[in-house]
């Protein structure tokens, strides 16, 4: 697979996002399972891998090193902080966290739980409102000194968070959700990251499986799937949203390959410095979304494309209210 720059980070172009092995999308699925599909990314091309302290809390970063403990020195490893979890007790409180002092406990904490010496790529998973961001930058400036880090990331930040904590310490990488039906990057956070050579990685960019095809506006999910909550999965918003699904499909169809291919090519079409990461449980479905890397489409494609959507209003927020209130801070 070829490989994409996330500031001086050197990944394959696309990652694996692995929070879809906690229970987010229902019950997890089984550990020696995981760890196969995980592992079996690696083989097929995959070197970029995220996680978070705040999936399960803290199970999922315990499965990634685990998964990844035979080729940790092959691989680049992203987890996050930031959100208002007791670093010792695992007690979750509501809100986030990024006072330095929390901070630094988290990291460790997250070392261990990894089994790793350093984190590749350390994101603040939301921005905190109550500590300056400046602060946050500076206390990863000193992790990174201290060898217990190697970059800095920030995740869904508006332009001018990344561009005051870039000043503090160089940012590697920034992550917001971004994909055919979520375009919110696109005015002021893309170009941002073109101007100062930071790193973009879409998390969501099959749109939580709605842009394959797979999820009908029959699809019923369980009470411990996020999507349950989610006002774009409601069913009234996956009817209105359907005609996003058709627009893909009509492209996929006319070149011979998948939806889910067509969503993440269009992403790596977007920019050089875009790093899609994609979550899946299934190493058959892994294999079909790192085939998108050899879908090419045209220029006159991607106009196509623009031309398709820009008809189309997607209908429902593209998260719960108590979510999307911490993004673009």
């Amino acid at each position: 697979m070829k490989t994409r720059k996330l500031g001086p980070l050197n990944v394959s172009e696309l990652g694996l996002g692995t929070m879809s092995f906690a229970s987010v999308y229902g019950a997890a699925p089984d550990k020696a399972e995981s760890i196969a599909a995980i592992r079996g990314a690696y083989d097929l091309g995959v070197t970029f891998f995220d996680t978070a302290e705040a999936y399960g809390p803290w199970t999922n970063e315990v499965l990634v090193g685990e998964a990844l403990k035979p080729i940790r020195d092959k691989v680049v490893v992203a987890t996050k902080f930031g959100f208002n979890i007791d670093p010792d007790k695992g007690a979750r409180s509501p809100g986030v966290n990024s006072r330095p002092d929390h901070v630094k406990r988290v990291v460790d904490a997250s070392l261990k739980r990894l089994g790793m010496d350093t984190i590749d790529l350390l994101y603040q998973h939301r921005v905190d409102p109550n500590v300056p961001i400046e602060d946050v930058a500076g206390t990863v400036k000193d992790l990174i000194a201290a060898g217990k880090v190697r970059q800095f990331g920030l995740s869904e930040a508006a332009a001018g968070t990344i561009r005051r904590a870039h000043a503090v310490q160089p940012v590697a990488a920034v992550q917001s959700e971004y994909s055919l039906w979520t375009r919110e990057p696109e005015p002021e956070v893309l170009p941002l990251c073109e101007e100062l050579g930071i790193g973009f990685v879409p998390w969501g960019p099959l749109g939580s499986g709605f842009l394959t095809g797979k999820v009908a506006p029959s699809t019923t999910f369980d009470a411990t799937d996020f999507r349950s909550r989610s006002p774009r999965f409601a069913p009234e918003a996956m009817t209105a949203n359907q005609k996003v699904v058709d627009a893909v499909q009509q492209v996929a169809n006319a070149k011979g390959v998948t939806a889910a291919q067509v969503a993440l090519a269009w992403l790596l079409a977007r920019k050089p410095f875009i790093v899609p990461i994609f979550g899946t449980r299934r190493l058959d479905r892994i294999r079909e979304n790192l085939d998108a890397a050899d879908v090419s489409l045209s220029s006159a494609e991607m106009s196509g494309i623009e031309a398709s959507f820009a008809g189309i209003a997607v209908a429902g927020e593209r998260l719960p209210a108590n979510i999307l209130e911490l993004s673009y801070r």
